[in-house]
């Protein structure tokens, strides 16, 4: 491949991923996890659960493909459960709701008990849940050569940043999104989320069922 084609490829992965993410989502619930905290605590929460979600999709995304084949699920299979699974909260998303496959009102509670919550429930699964995990699992068993795992090393620390950098700032973008802003931005997340499990499934689906395709194409 290309260099073009190797950059081309890591953008779309950076967009699904940041749809997929949807930092300013999770302001509110940062906001709530975090209001007994002071400034300096709320940053290092912040920087940690931004820590957390680089480690565990690095370590998906490199190790995720082996756990599939001790399990003998197949790429396509896979892409098949992780559309759907991206589907149900593209439609969570578009409603502006919090979607329980992300975290559940238990893991919030829980969260909210704990001294530290930046790992459960902000990291996991708020941030780096399953439609993350599943993505960097994908677009790494799609890659050939160094470069292209390169650059997936990199689409995952620019997200983490950019949730370090939403955390960091969430009460000034509350004040200035407010609650109709936050909603705007979390459909319009859910719109591409919406297209790319569509993507997932029709790759999916032409892999595990050949005829579908040439079906497609008479």
């Amino acid at each position: 491949m290309t260099l073009a084609t190797e950059l081309q490829s890591a953008l779309r992965n950076l967009i699904a991923l940041l749809a997929i993410l949807n930092p300013i989502g999770a302001i509110p619930i940062f906001i709530a996890l975090t209001n007994d905290e002071t400034v300096a605590q709320r940053r290092a929460t912040a920087k940690m659960a931004a820590r957390a979600v680089a480690v565990v999709l690095i370590v998906a995304a490199f190790l995720g493909d082996y756990i599939l084949r001790f399990f003998g699920i197949s790429i396509a299979a896979f892409q098949v459960a992780g559309g759907m699974v991206l589907m149900l909260l593209a439609f969570n998303m578009l409603q502006a709701k919090s979607s329980r496959y992300r975290h559940t009102p238990e893991e919030a509670a829980e969260g909210m008990q704990k001294e530290a919550v930046a790992v459960v429930p902000l990291a996991i699964p708020l941030l780096a849940g399953p439609g993350t995990m599943v993505t960097v699992i994908i677009a790494h068993n799609k890659n050939h050569g160094w470069l292209a795992d390169g650059l997936l090393v990199l689409d995952i620390l620019i997200i983490a940043l950019v949730a370090y950098a939403a955390l960091r700032l969430a009460e000034p973008l509350t004040r200035r999104l407010g609650v109709t802003g936050i909603n705007i931005t979390t459909r319009i997340f859910g719109l591409l989320l919406a297209a790319i499990a569509v993507t997932f499934l029709a790759n999916g689906l032409t892999t595990l069922f050949p005829g579908l395709h040439a079906g497609v194409l008479e």
